[in-house]
C-alpha cells in the first residue's frame, strides 16, 4: 500500500488528483488493463505474439500513442520494422541469440521467443494494480535461456497513467547479454508523435532535444512529446540507478522507435575498445527497473525531472 500511495505522489507532483480504480481482464491470450473504468493497455502474449508487449498505451484521455502495425496490417503509419510491436523488453543478442527480431518472416536460425508460462499475480485495486507473469526466453530448439520474473505495476488519475517495471532476469548457465544497440526496454510510437513526420520531440534530463542529440547519449530519463489528436501529450521512460551501467544509452528514433539500453556501449559510441556487455552467472540473476509515465503537456509543464527524482529514489 504504501508503495502505490508513494508512486500516485509522484504522480500527482503537488497537484490534488484522485487515485483510479485498476482493474484487469484476462483472456486466452491476453490481459486487458483499464484505469478509472478506461481502457489502458493490453498484454498480449501465446500465439501471434514472437515476445509479449504491451498494446496500444492509451492516455487518460483514450488517445493512442503506440503504432497499430503489424497488429493491424491497415494501419495507414509507417510499416518498417514489423518487430516493433507496441511496448516490449527483448534484446538481440543474448548468447548470440537474437530476442529482438523475431518476426517469423525474420527467423533465421538465430532468433528466440519469450514465450509466456505463467501468470503468477494479477490484483486490481482502488489506487493501483498488480501484474506478475514468467515468462520463458527460449532459443530455436526451444531450451530456457532466460527466464524473466515481471512486475507490472499500473496507476494513473484524470491526467496521467504509469506502469512500473519491476524486472529479474534470472539464467541456468552463464549468459552474455551482449554489446548492441537492438536492445533492451523499447516502445513503438504512431508516426504523429514522431519527429520524423509528426510533432513530437525527445527531451533528455541534460535538456538535449531532438534525435541527433539525444540517440545513443547517456542520461537517467527520456521524453518524447508532441500533439496527437489535437492533445498536447508526452511519453516518458525513466531509468533506474540500480540498473547496470546507469545511466543507459537511448535508441531513441526520429521514425518513433524510443527504447533504454544498458548493453549497447559500443554500437552507440562507435568505439570498437568499449564494451557494454553484461554477463550474469549460471544460477544467478540481473535485474531491471523502468517507469513509463504518459501525461498531458510538454515535458517542463509535466515536470519529468522531478517525477524521475521521486521515483528513483525508491
Amino acid at each position: 500500500m504504501k508503495r502505490a500511495l508513494s508512486l500516485f505522489a509522484l504522480l500527482c507532483a503537488g497537484t490534488i488528483l484522485l487515485p483510479a480504480q485498476v482493474r484487469f481482464t484476462q483472456h486466452d491470450n491476453s490481459i486487458a488493463v483499464e484505469v478509472g473504468g478506461r481502457p489502458f493497455t493490453t498484454l498480449y502474449f501465446g500465439a501471434g505474439a514472437p515476445k509479449a508487449y504491451l498494446h496500444p498505451l492509451l492516455t487518460a484521455d483514450g488517445v493512442r500513442l503506440t503504432r497499430l502495425f503489424p497488429m493491424d496490417a491497415t494501419d495507414p503509419d509507417s510499416h518498417d520494422h514489423p518487430h516493433h510491436r507496441g511496448l516490449w523488453l527483448a534484446h538481440g543478442d543474448v548468447n548470440g541469440i537474437d530476442f529482438w527480431a523475431s518476426e517469423p518472416e525474420q527467423l533465421k536460425g538465430k532468433q528466440g521467443l519469450i514465450v509466456l508460462k505463467q501468470v503468477v499475480q494479477m490484483k486490481g485495486g482502488p489506487k493501483s494494480g498488480t501484474l506478475r507473469v514468467l515468462l520463458e526466453w527460449q532459443n530455436p530448439a526451444g531450451k530456457a535461456m532466460v527466464t524473466e520474473d515481471r512486475t507490472m505495476t499500473f496507476s494513473g488519475d484524470d491526467k496521467v497513467r504509469s506502469i512500473d517495471f519491476d524486472v529479474k532476469l534470472a539464467v541456468p548457465d552463464k549468459t552474455v547479454f551482449g554489446d548492441s544497440k537492438e536492445g533492451l526496454f523499447a516502445i513503438r510510437l504512431r508516426d504523429e508523435l514522431t519527429e520524423l513526420k509528426g510533432s513530437g520531440v525527445t527531451t533528455n534530463a541534460e535538456g538535449q532535444r531532438g534525435m541527433k542529440l539525444v540517440w545513443g547519449k547517456r542520461s537517467p530519463w527520456v521524453d518524447y512529446a508532441g500533439t496527437v489528436e489535437g492533445h498536447k501529450v508526452g511519453i516518458a521512460i525513466f531509468d533506474h540507478p540500480g540498473n547496470p551501467h546507469f545511466p543507459g544509452w537511448w535508441h531513441a528514433r526520429d521514425y518513433g522507435l524510443f527504447a533504454a539500453n544498458p548493453f549497447g556501449e559500443r554500437d552507440f559510441t562507435e568505439d570498437k575498445s568499449k564494451n557494454g556487455s553484461v554477463t550474469v552467472e549460471a544460477g544467478q540473476s540481473l535485474r531491471l527497473r523502468y517507469l513509463v509515465l504518459i501525461h498531458p503537456g510538454d515535458t517542463a509543464s509535466a515536470g519529468i525531472a522531478a517525477k524521475w527524482k521521486q521515483w528513483s529514489a525508491r
